[in-house]
């Protein structure tokens, strides 16, 4: 029986890394079958793009590319690869080491577009000092949420940038209404404006629902920072839903967070599930 990649319902863990990577111009997309033998699989996500399934010929049922999203004064740009990995650690050497064997396993068909370190800040808040994936669905919710029949799952992430100069500048008062929570006791404020990220994002509020399961990592040092977004969701739907309010693009209302960080890169994966003996099942790719 299949089942879900491991390390999607984990905890955020102390330290990752996320590679983002496109198939080189002629190279054999059937590569990706070297995946099996990935070091450390039960702290790995490894996710497939629409341009990887494409190249092997394989349609996955609920699989795109990512969308650009244009909303009020903000855009969503869309900047698709054909694979995507995650690693988790709770060591640098480890991660480092992990990162350069998965590059050199496939190196000669797929070459790494981005790399985005990521770290636990302290007992899991954004950079803004927000607790970040308060209301994630827990325990079977969870499951319910982000896991299809067969194991596998979906993946939406973004790089965000944030200006967290701008956001010391305004008062907590202020702050707290960009996001509709007490920076300090993370309670939702009951007079958030309609702008309040808790307004635009609550899942509950979408019909469909749109619970996903969160697992987002800040990153960045003094100069540059922000948040690499994931979610897990059974459905890309949901994310898409998700997106289109906090770009206002329904009903003209942009999402307070983009009053200090905006969004540089977007992609969607499906994450094949695993077999019996742990191994990647990508038998829906052929």
């Amino acid at each position: 029986m299949s089942r879900p990649q491991r390390a999607v319902l984990e905890p955020v863990p102390k330290i990752a890394r996320y590679l983002e990577l496109d198939l080189l111009p002629g190279a054999d997309a059937r590569a990706v079958a070297r995946l099996g033998d990935v070091a450390a699989p039960e702290r790995t996500v490894l996710g497939i793009g629409e341009p990887l399934a494409l190249a092997l010929g394989a349609r996955v049922e609920g699989l795109r590319a990512f969308p650009c999203v244009a909303g009020v004064g903000c855009a969503f740009p869309s900047t698709q690869r054909a694979l995507w990995v995650f690693l988790a650690s709770d060591d640098a050497t480890d991660l480092h080491d992990r990162a350069r064997a998965l590059r050199d396993l496939l190196a000669d068909a797929f070459v790494v577009r981005d790399e985005v370190p990521c770290f636990r800040y302290r007992e899991g808040r954004d950079l803004s000092g927000f607790e970040d994936g308060t209301e994630n669905p827990k325990g079977d919710l969870a499951t319910q949420a982000a896991i299809r029949p067969d194991g596998s799952t979906f993946v939406a992430v973004q790089r965000w940038v944030h200006d967290l100069d701008a956001l010391a500048k305004m008062t907590p008062a202020a702050r707290s209404a960009l996001v509709g929570r007490d920076l300090a006791s993370n309670e939702e404020l009951a007079g958030a404006p309609p702008s309040a990220h808790v307004k635009r994002a609550a899942q509950e509020s979408f019909d469909p629902p749109a619970f996903m399961v969160r697992r987002s990592m800040p990153w960045g040092g003094v100069a540059d920072n922000g948040l690499y977004f994931v979610a897990y969701g059974e459905s890309l739907d949901r994310f898409e839903r998700v997106l289109r309010r906090m770009s206002g693009a329904d009903d003209g209302i942009a999402d307070g967070l983009l009053r200090f960080s905006r969004a540089v890169t977007g992609g969607y994966y499906w994450c094949p599930p695993v077999d019996a003996r742990g191994r990647l099942d990508t038998s829906a790719l052929g």
